[in-house]
């Protein structure tokens, strides 16, 4: 058994979110289970870039409203206590709305190549806008 007490929140990488995003590593990929997880906290606005995950990614929110987009156009809207599975290899980025934070645990299996994501271009304004639009009311 291993009981960590802490881990340390640090800013997130600004070549893979837009805004500030605020990151504590739970558990990095690693033999034999290659299980990542994190708690990402997400400021009104911020958002990942697009991404992809060779093995899918589960988000589970913990607090807040948010977000979670794909290329389709498709988007979805979660709060506290919902969970969204994105399927391996579709292109898909998260974040907060505009008025809201949202925190939320990601979890995805890693590959031997380390955690299995390709990070892609950042989603534009127009892009978020129309994200929100598309949940409103």
């Amino acid at each position: 058994m291993e009981h960590i007490t802490s881990t340390p929140t640090v800013k997130a990488p600004a070549e893979r979110f837009t805004g500030d995003v605020y990151l504590n590593q739970i558990e990095a990929p690693a033999d034999p289970a290659r299980l990542a997880a994190a708690l990402v906290r997400f400021t009104p606005g911020a958002r990942t870039h697009w991404h992809s995950h060779a093995k899918g990614q589960t988000l589970y929110i913990t607090d807040g409203v948010g977000l979670v987009g794909t290329r389709d156009g498709t988007v979805v809207r979660a709060s506290a206590g919902q969970t969204v599975k994105c399927p391996a290899g579709e292109e898909h980025w998260h974040g907060a709305t505009d008025t809201t934070l949202m925190a939320h645990v990601a979890m995805l299996v890693g590959d031997e190549n380390g955690d299995g994501t390709t990070w892609l271009e950042p989603v534009t304004g127009e892009q978020y806008a129309k994200a929100l639009a598309a949940v409103a009311g």
